[in-house]
């Protein structure tokens, strides 16, 4: 039976003992609590995802080819957030297809995970022209998408990549390399800022083993353990 037969059920029975005669309904504070973990229906996030679609709220809406809404786990553990679409996932619409996408896929890998298991997304939902870095303004008026995807996904963790993503969720002046590692918060769930995959492109190994320790703290914060190699 689908959540919307239950629901029809209710209503039926709910207008049968209202004809009865019944004006006042009991119910358990159990019920009421088993309610609030019932899963989130997925038409909520379609129309989440239509809404990006037909955004036309910045300039942004001018040069794209396709939004970027994110993908993945419907329900995860681990929602990872970037910064913004780059070429590759304008042009798929999918959230770190590119090479910085490939890195994140093997570090995702690493903990124990496939890219299904868990949500990509990032602060914004179409490409800044070159690649530039998004500006506050863009930030502003995209990041409503984002939290609402994050209040319908609740995922246990959010990993931040990089200074954007975590300067969208978090009020901090601090620079990526004093935030990364420190647990804050994001609406009461934890989160944990680190380099972008695409900074680990860039440089030197030493940065890639400060991720790893990064996201080794995320699994232990799961009561996981990363697989052996």
């Amino acid at each position: 039976m689908s959540f919307d037969d239950i629901i029809d059920d209710v209503e039926t029975y709910l207008k049968y003992i209202k004809e009865e005669g019944t004006s006042v309904l009991e119910v358990e504070r159990s019920t009421l609590d088993a309610m609030g973990r019932v899963p989130v229906n997925d038409e909520n996030m379609k129309t989440v995802v239509e809404e990006i679609s037909k955004c036309t709220k910045c300039s942004l809406s001018e040069t794209r080819k396709n939004t970027v809404p994110g993908q993945g786990n419907p329900s995860p553990e681990i929602l990872f957030i970037g910064e913004a679409p780059g070429a590759d996932e304008d042009a798929q619409g999918l959230a770190f297809v590119g090479r910085a996408g490939q890195l994140l896929a093997k570090m995702i890998e690493a903990m124990g995970f496939t890219r299904d298991e868990v949500f990509i997304a990032n602060i914004l939902k179409c490409r800044p022209p070159e690649n530039r870095k998004p500006s506050p303004d863009e930030m502003s008026v995209c990041i409503s998408y984002l939290k609402r995807q994050i209040a319908l996904l609740k995922p246990k963790v959010i990993v931040a990549l990089g200074s954007t993503a975590v300067h969208g969720l978090v009020e901090s002046d601090l620079k990526i390399s004093e935030l990364r590692g420190n647990w804050t918060e994001f609406e009461g769930i934890k989160l944990m800022p680190t380099f972008h995959p695409s900074y680990l492109l860039r440089n030197p190994p030493g940065a890639k083993k400060k991720v790893w320790e990064d996201l080794q703290e995320v699994l232990r914060h799961l009561g996981r353990k990363a697989p052996a190699k």
